[in-house]
């Protein structure tokens, strides 16, 4: 009877729990956002910001990584700003237990001086290791993250088999 009553009074304080309305000021809890955009990133792919990211270990050319994303619904990612870089330095460490070089989507293949997203998105903040991007040869078009103990960008002949980071809107 005891036990009756116990699960009788937990019922009935999970549907009062439940039916409180929403606040009315249009504030959303900020664990609230985050479980939400947790969830809507696919297994496998970590949430960052409004985006998912996932690392790909098989070492590719920018060019098969760039479609391997693209297969995925993503593209190689895009860094807006030094928090998002460490993101995903840290989706990189997490995968690898270390911080190892990666494409992201940075390309110059169109024009030498002029740097751009693989997703299009407009490119403002950079990374760049010191006296890089070099185009060494002029034959260095395509980003890597992650270069030498700076951690930094660098430009690499997007022949270069590496592996890599997709992302992907929420």
């Amino acid at each position: 009877m005891k036990l009756l009553a116990v699960c009788v009074l937990v019922f009935s304080v999970m549907a009062q729990t439940r039916a409180d309305p929403e606040p009315d000021d249009g504030s959303t809890d900020p664990e609230e956002v985050d479980l939400v955009q947790r969830s809507s990133c696919p297994p496998g792919w970590s949430p960052i910001k409004n985006r998912c990211f996932r690392y790909v270990a098989k070492p590719m050319t920018w060019a098969r990584a760039e479609r391997h994303c693209v297969s995925m619904g993503a593209n190689l990612a895009s860094v807006h700003d030094t928090s998002e870089y460490h993101q995903v330095q840290s989706v990189i460490k997490m995968a690898t237990y270390g911080s190892g070089r990666a494409w992201i989507g940075g390309t110059n293949a169109q024009e030498t001086s002029i740097w751009f997203w693989s997703d299009g998105s407009p490119l403002h903040y950079t990374n760049w290791c010191h006296n890089q991007p070099d185009n060494w040869r002029n034959s260095q078009r395509c980003m890597e993250m992650n270069y030498s103990g700076e951690k930094c960008w660098d430009d690499l002949g997007c022949s270069t088999r590496l592996p890599s980071v997709c992302a992907k809107e929420v």
